[in-house]
């Protein structure tokens, strides 16, 4: 029996994804449950296993080719005899040209997929193949992948290639100077003007389309000023302790959502949806392009120094590509924090599914005018929360930004109990 191979559906929004790597080569045995691919989803690069046993008779979609989920990216043939008609079926498969990893509005250069009997491309200077257990083992290390040697297939870096890396490291004193690297880049379009076009990354193709998304809602913006030197003080106390200023507020921001449920609840056709957990969503910009909403669970309910501990390995593995996809979809209020970067006020886009995300400015000093007259100096942040008008209504929105006020500005010890 011949198999086709679709592509994955890794995640809820995903729509289309990207091949880093095929696993195994045309004429190779695969048995159920192998990896046979690493697909790059919305956000993340994840080791896609056969449903099949057999062999891999030919590969439709190339390494670096994309296509849309549940397209067939391969033909598997159960015995050697069926490997001509597999064969066939692919050719026919591949008769429309495979979908281009990024398609652009503006002519394009020939990059049409050449195929030949040798081994899958290596990957990119700008990306390190490597499976996730590997990455996972190279973070507690210390391991540079950029220098590691893949033994895998495809030259893809494995978790013995790891171990053997740090090994080799802490027997070298000086280990060997390493040759620079050749900037490898994608061709990129030009128009007939001369203007550069450079083609949308997967993760910010799926920005794009919960942006797009999000313009159907309704929604209105509700603004607040919150004094912040109890807060300050409170930081300089558990920063030593590696308590993050995100954890700070992650948690502020949890007690008063559990006294206000309607900010942590969303939209949905038979009502309002209110959800039993208080998983908040934070903003976080890759280095690469787009952003990534890595997710922490149960906030009003955990430890402030847990928060802050889950909240690193999350930044840490967000950027490496390797959160699975609940980290990053199941958030029921988000916050988007600029702060740290002197902006000192802004209004954020409300992410599907999600009745508010608030945007949190920088703490400045001040000049306010006190009771009776006076004047003094205090740092303040401005906060502005986008609500989902169809649930949320100002008089909400408001208490709750009071709510978060007075927990910031009069009570932060709540913050560590």
């Amino acid at each position: 029996m011949i198999h086709e191979v679709p592509m994955p559906a890794l995640s809820s929004t995903m729509e289309s994804g990207k091949i880093v790597t095929w696993l195994k080569q045309v004429g190779e045995r695969v048995e159920k449950g192998e990896n046979l691919l690493v697909v790059e989803s919305d956000k993340a690069d994840m080791d896609v296993e056969s449903f099949h046993s057999g062999i891999l008779a030919a590969i439709v979609v190339e390494a670096g080719g994309s296509a849309n989920v549940g397209s067939p990216v391969a033909i598997l043939a159960e015995t050697e005899a069926e490997l001509a008609e597999a064969q066939a079926k692919a050719a026919a498969l591949k008769t429309p040209a495979a979908p281009k990893p990024s398609p652009a509005p503006v002519p394009q250069p020939s990059s049409a997929p050449v195929r030949a009997a040798v081994p899958a491309p290596k990957p990119s200077s700008d990306r390190i193949l490597a499976s996730p257990l590997a990455k996972r083992r190279a973070a507690e290390l210390g391991v540079d992948l950029s220098k590691v040697v893949g033994s895998g297939p495809g030259g893809r870096i494995v978790e013995a290639d790891v171990e053997k890396a740090a090994q080799a490291a802490h027997s070298t004193p000086v280990p060997p100077p390493q040759p620079p690297q050749p900037i490898v880049s994608s061709p990129t379009p030009q128009t007939t003007s001369g203007d550069r076009i450079v083609p949308l990354t997967t993760l910010q193709q799926a920005v794009v389309r919960n942006m797009n998304a999000s313009l159907s809602v309704p929604v209105f913006h509700v603004g607040y000023t919150i004094t912040t030197t109890a807060l300050d003080s409170l930081y300089k106390d558990v920063k030593s302790k590696g308590v993050t200023m995100t954890a700070l507020l992650v948690k502020a921001v949890g007690l008063a959502l559990a006294k206000h449920p309607l900010l942590n609840a969303a939209y949905s056709d038979t009502g309002i949806r209110y959800n039993p957990a208080i998983n908040i969503a934070v903003a976080v910009a890759m280095e690469d392009g787009g952003l990534i909403t890595p997710v922490l669970t149960h906030v009003d309910r955990s430890d402030l120094y847990e928060l802050s501990r889950r909240w690193k390995d999350l930044v840490e593995r967000a950027r490496r590509k390797q959160l699975q996809p609940e980290e990053y979809t199941s958030g029921t209020f988000t916050l988007s924090n600029l702060g740290m970067f002197g902006v000192d006020r802004f209004d954020a886009i409300l992410p599907p599914g999600q009745g508010g995300i608030l945007a949190i400015a920088a703490s400045r000093p001040t000049v306010v005018a006190l009771e009776g007259g006076a004047i003094a100096v205090r740092n303040q942040m401005q906060v502005n929360l986008t609500a989902d008008h169809r649930i949320i209504y100002g008089a909400d929105a408001a208490a709750f930004l009071q709510t978060l006020a007075q927990i910031l500005e009069q009570d932060p010890g709540s913050l560590l109990r």
